[in-house]
């Protein structure tokens, strides 16, 4: 039998066999394949690649399905259900005996599969064809990884997974965008997150900051070239490459993006706990997963809090989705998917924006008062009603602290510390980037003040990662949280964060803001704000709390979550993502001539076998307290031998 026909014979069975549960109604396999070409992996040997798509219905009268937002105006199928599809990649071992009955579920970062970079060091994202599954962590412990697409403004094509969502026909409705080109193509090219209902409604205004009057310069002008792309007449003088362009349009056809949190709730419920021949991951009529655990990176971070928030860690039949939840990088902020023409794909380029949809109370675990709005939330209020809350590892790079808000996961609304429940932890990632891919090296670019600095977390997250799995399946308590605190002094007002004599550090307390906005005015109106704070940092300018991975603990540089925009790209403000590297003086005598408070390296390692016992005692206490692996902590102490201190990233 052909593998085209084995599939199809497969999905015909799915067809069958989960007609009769209410969540997901067909599961079917396209293709099969071997994972990484054939790669083995100790123990558990070698996997596959899975690709396939699953159907799903929902009751909208369920109360676990109402709070999707226009579930009640969504077309209905003869039953009274609405249906969706969605893309579906497992990645699985040949022989499940030989796994660790774990279900990782990787929710897709812009239908993009990047778990495996920062777990395996995998090059880049997508690598299951590909035979880059760098150290294969993921595989060597035996993991389970699905993906699922979520994404209803995504269109399914290769290397990304979406999610086929029904749409409101000829409903429409305001939308404001906003643009930063970070170049002077004239006129600037870009696509809108929706299509037009009227082309005549496009209007655009142009500011250098985010708090200065919005402006029409008589030169500007924005025009239709498609259903859902623009062109932008930029004004000759007065802006810089920087500038902020907001777009408002009157937009049409919007899909039912909230369709997103029960596409995740019922596909990762079917793959958990369906013991039927309709599920991929069942043997001799018996699930072989025996725990899940929801992963995100960013944008699929925020997904995860947003997830937990509005109760979908519930399945149907009213049991745990996930035992676990790592929402990754997520800082204090949510999704704009649950809202009529959201904006899930976007990325905000100007982080000073407090009118962006995912910026909005409740910003952590506990339940809160909010006297502005005067609710009463916190992204557990829902699952602790119904005792389906998982354990919850939350972690951040340094620059979710400048331009996440992540400062609201640990103090109240007033700024006050705040503890956090026992069944959660947060752990700041300290003086690390958003998101760094492995082999990341300190360069330079155009758009940034600052070298970039190129820390990768995967060996921290590899770590936490393993605490994880020992927490939901032992019990084994996973190592304190580790971030800066109001209580403490580490986390303190932006003016006072940072010292501002170190040369080549330029320093202006630029972060994030949070605000109370009116969502109903277009664009959005300010009224109060939310008091947010910063890491504060030594007098290296390298911040005191959170975890000090290798290259941080031992420096060479100073290691910042931040980095202003350039001179001739908006430098008032911080460039989206990015963290910087300052290098120290190599020499006593060079550091007195640059004026530099910064001990220099030979002051700091007099030989290279003195650097190589800092790194050493570093690792030790890292491996001792369960934020490094053994395996890590040598692999670092051979590269400082070798003198390959970059690497050390």
């Amino acid at each position: 039998m052909s593998i085209r026909t084995k599939c199809a014979a497969g999905a015909l069975l799915a067809m069958i066999a989960v007609g009769a549960q209410a969540e997901v109604i067909r599961f079917e396999v396209l293709q099969t394949s071997p994972a990484y070409g054939g790669r083995t992996f100790g123990d558990v040997g070698a996997y596959e690649k899975l690709t396939g798509r699953a159907t799903f219905s929902v009751d909208p009268s369920d109360p676990r399905n109402a709070v999707i937002a226009d579930i009640d105006k969504a077309p209905r199928d003869a039953e009274g259900r609405v249906e969706a599809t969605a893309d579906v990649v497992i990645l699985r071992p040949v022989d499940p005996a030989r796994g660790n009955q774990t279900l990782l579920i990787d929710v897709p970062n812009r239908g993009r599969k990047i778990g495996q970079q920062l777990f395996d060091d995998a090059a880049k994202p997508n690598s299951l064809d590909t035979g880059d599954a760098g150290n294969g962590f993921l595989e060597r412990q035996g993991y389970t990884v699905a993906w699922i697409g979520w994404q209803a403004d995504l269109p399914t094509k290769p290397g990304e997974l979406g999610l086929k969502s029904p749409v409101l026909a000829g409903v429409s409705g305001p939308v404001r965008e906003e643009v930063i080109f970070d170049d002077s193509s004239n006129p600037g090219k870009a696509t809108l997150q929706w299509p037009l209902a009227d082309p005549s409604s496009l209007a655009v205004t142009v500011r250098q900051r985010w708090n200065d009057d919005r402006q029409t310069p008589t030169d500007m002008s924005v025009r239709a070239t498609g259903a859902q792309t623009i062109e932008i007449q930029r004004p000759a003088q007065g802006f810089d490459a920087g500038a902020l362009y907001e777009v408002t349009y009157t937009a049409k056809d919007p899909a039912i993006l909230g369709l997103a949190f029960a596409a995740t709730r019922d596909i990762s419920a079917f793959l958990r706990r369906d013991g039927t021949s309709a599920n991929p991951l069942a043997r001799d009529g018996h699930p072989t997963i025996q725990h899940a655990i929801g992963f995100g990176i960013s944008q699929s971070g925020r997904f995860l809090r947003d997830f937990l928030h509005l109760g979908f860690n519930e399945d149907l039949q009213g049991r745990m989705v996930f035992d676990g939840l790592m929402p990754h990088v997520a800082g204090g902020r949510r999704t704009a998917v649950n809202v009529r023409f959201g904006l899930p794909n976007r990325n905000a380029r100007h982080p000073q924006d407090p009118g962006w949809q995912v910026d909005a109370f409740p910003f952590t675990y506990a339940t809160l008062t909010d006297s502005l709005s005067g609710r009463r939330d916190g992204l557990l209020l829902r699952c602790r009603l119904n005792a389906t809350c998982p354990v919850i590892m939350q972690t951040d790079s340094e620059i979710e602290w400048w331009s996440s808000r992540a400062s609201l996961v640990v103090t109240d609304l007033a700024g006050n510390q705040l503890d956090l429940p026992a069944d959660v932890r947060m752990y700041m990632l300290t003086g690390t980037p958003h998101f760094s891919e492995p082999g990341e090296r300190m360069r330079r670019r155009d758009t940034m003040a600052l070298p970039v600095n190129p820390m990768h977390n995967g060996a921290v997250m590899r770590a936490l990662l393993t605490d994880m799995q020992a927490w939901i399946t032992t019990g084994t308590q996973p190592p304190s949280s580790r971030v800066p605190m109001r209580a403490a002094g580490t986390l303190v007002e932006a003016a006072n964060a940072v010292p501002n004599n170190i040369p080549g550090l330029p320093y202006s307390a630029i972060h994030g803001l949070a605000s109370f906005i009116d969502p109903k005015t277009m664009p959005p109106r300010e009224l109060g704000h939310y008091p947010v704070y910063v890491p504060l940092a030594d007098a290296d300018g390298i911040s005191i709390g959170g975890v000090r991975q290798l290259a941080v603990a031992v420096p060479r540089a100073t290691y910042t979550g931040w980095n202003p925009r350039a001179e001739g790209y908006g430098p008032s403000a911080l460039f989206p993502l990015y963290g910087a590297a300052v290098p120290f003086a190599a020499t006593r005598t060079e550091r007195e001539a640059n004026h530099d408070p910064r001990r220099s390296l030979e002051e700091r390692y007099p030989t290279s076998a003195a650097y190589v016992a800092e790194v050493q005692a570093a690792a030790d206490r890292l491996v001792a307290e369960r934020l490094l692996l053994t395996e890590d902590a040598q692999r670092a102490v051979d590269l400082a031998k070798e003198d390959k201190l970059s690497q050390l990233h």
